[in-house]
């Protein structure tokens, strides 16, 4: 990788190799197994200059996104989330009928879904036309596109600008990032607010979150890189939130910079945090490779001293990071027998690299496994509960990030 794809600068860093693997979406089905899968470098960079941590694009996101595995709505703490989210927003901004609501990269339309219950108009922008065709099933109104300063121009002449724009969890999957926030520029109207939500790379490198890297997150941000990023087009951040999702995530308030509003004190306080972090310290990111390579070898003890044991472990979840955990941790059928999860979309299939198959949850209550390996670590509290009748023949949990633990 040459240069940033933020700010430009050659000045790029190796981070981590997390070696090759293939996309961590590309579910196989059984057909599927005979044929060799196509596998790309996993290798993360920083900018020295903005300190944008980045991948090189490995593929277009026509291939990525188009046909995509992830479904919001399956997740019972992602629309607790959102729907509070529509709330919070409806009151804040006083949205009403006479108000647009526009969602980027709105998946099956859940976030979307608290906005159009009120009477209030939504669009979302869905490039993946599996998922898009749910949202538009469900009544939520959706243009199957990726979303760009060309597709802001298309949907600015078609029709109004929009009063608030969410965008959550999309800007990583940006390859071209300034097109994209110029898009969104374009289609803010006047005296609008955009939300971006994402994780937060504070809590990836003190959290050694290694698995949330994979081919279809292309960057990942602290605060002062998007404040950077977003001035670049000005555009102005004047509050930020902390949030709980996906590992810790930040969720930032955003306006034309001609509608600049005071920024709220978080703004300075998250700030001040990444800055003694040492996020724009590359002594930070070498250290974070070390911790990884300490974790990895963990995990890979674990599996084979299990199967020493004589010890079966069954995996909770089919995450794309899942795949990221199995793969550098050389985790095949051999240490972990099968997965389930609660989305009807991948049972049946086999996850790529591994091979491990993916059933329906029921399958852990047929194999009572000695333990149950959580792949979506984040959502470990849900999955806990919902599966909490394992204890009947005292089967354990375990929880690989930040630290590999196992719950009894």
């Amino acid at each position: 990788m040459k240069t940033c794809r933020l700010c430009g600068a050659s000045g790029l860093e190796a981070v981590v190799s997390l070696g090759k693997m293939p996309l961590a979406n590309a579910y196989l089905s059984r057909a599927g197994l005979d044929a060799p899968e196509q596998v790309y470098s996993l290798d993360v960079y920083v900018c020295t200059a903005c300190f944008l941590m980045q991948l090189e694009a490995m593929e277009t996101p026509e291939k990525v996104f188009s046909d995509y595995a992830y479904f919001s709505s399956y997740a019972e703490t992602w629309k607790t989330h959102v729907g509070a989210y529509a709330r919070e927003m409806i009151h804040q901004l006083g949205l009403t009928t006479d108000h647009l609501v526009v969602e980027i990269a709105s998946n099956d339309g859940i976030l979307l879904q608290g906005f159009s219950e009120a009477g209030i108009p939504v669009l979302g922008i869905e490039p993946a036309g599996n998922v898009a065709a749910v949202a538009r099933a469900a009544g939520i109104p959706t243009r199957e596109m990726f979303f760009g300063s060309e597709a802001a121009d298309r949907l600015t002449r078609e029709g109004p600008q929009a009063d608030l724009i969410a965008a959550n969890n999309v800007l990583a999957h940006v390859p071209d990032l300034n097109d994209f926030i110029d898009g969104l520029k374009q289609l803010l109207k006047p005296g609008g607010v955009l939300t971006v939500e994402f994780p937060h790379l504070l809590n990836l490198i003190s959290q050694t979150q290694f698995d949330t890297i994979y081919h279809e997150h292309f960057s990942y941000f602290s605060l002062a890189t998007a404040l950077a990023a977003f001035r670049r087009h000005d555009l102005s951040v004047w509050d930020v939130r902390e949030l709980e999702t996906h590992g810790g995530s930040l969720r930032l308030f955003v306006s034309h910079a001609a509608d600049a509003r005071q920024p709220s004190q978080n703004v300075g306080r998250v700030l001040a945090i990444e800055d003694a972090a040492g996020l724009q310290n590359l002594e930070t990111y070498r250290l974070f490779a070390r911790r990884v390579a300490v974790l990895r070898q963990r995990i890979s003890d674990f599996f084979h001293t299990a199967r020493r044991d004589g010890k079966s472990v069954a995996g909770y979840g089919a995450p794309a990071k899942g795949n990221t955990l199995l793969n550098y941790c050389g985790v095949d059928a051999s240490l972990m027998s099968f997965t389930v999860d609660r989305s009807d979309h991948k049972q049946g299939k086999f996850l790529p690299g591994s091979r491990i198959p993916v059933e329906a949850p029921e399958k852990i209550f047929e194999a009572r496994p000695d333990y149950i390996f959580i792949l979506p670590w984040n959502l470990k509290n849900e999955i806990m509960n919902q599966m909490k009748k394992v204890r009947e023949w005292k089967a354990c949990f375990v929880v690989p990030v930040p630290e590999l633990e196992v719950i009894a």
